[in-house]
């Protein structure tokens, strides 16, 4: 499995595509391709697109499945986004969560996806810190 990539849908952009309709936003149709981000990227996405959307859904994509469809282009701030030039379906995806709301109004994407590899989990954190003390 290589890198994860992310999509935020709302509700009824998920049910579309369980119903058999690709993975799209209106975004997507305007700009020619599916937008990604990366879960350093993600909470960044969510607070900016996605504020005051209650019931959000996020699916994850392993990148390596899109082949020369997936571009990474420079969008926000000059990082690098993933760009999916083709459809995208709902079997492609690889987990699914129902986002939370955050006191901001703005989903809030889970620990797992956006805490990065080499950072201890704040269990793991306090764990360390109790044992120092």
């Amino acid at each position: 499995m290589g890198r994860m990539i992310y999509k935020v849908l709302t509700s009824e952009q998920w049910a579309a595509a369980e119903s058999g309709g690709p993975i799209q936003a209106p975004v997507d149709l305007k700009d020619g391709y599916v937008h990604f981000s990366t879960g350093a990227q993600l909470q960044d996405t969510l607070s900016k697109w996605f504020k005051g959307q209650h019931g959000c859904v996020l699916a994850s994509f392993d990148a390596d499945d899109f082949g020369p469809e997936l571009k990474w282009e420079k969008s926000r701030g000059g990082d690098l986004f993933p760009h999916v030039y083709g459809d995208v379906r709902a079997w492609q995806v690889r987990s699914l969560w129902l986002l939370e709301m955050g006191e901001d109004g703005a989903p809030v994407a889970p620990d797992e996806v956006v805490r990065r590899r080499d950072e201890p989990k704040a269990a793991d954190k306090a764990s360390k810190a109790s044992v120092i003390s």
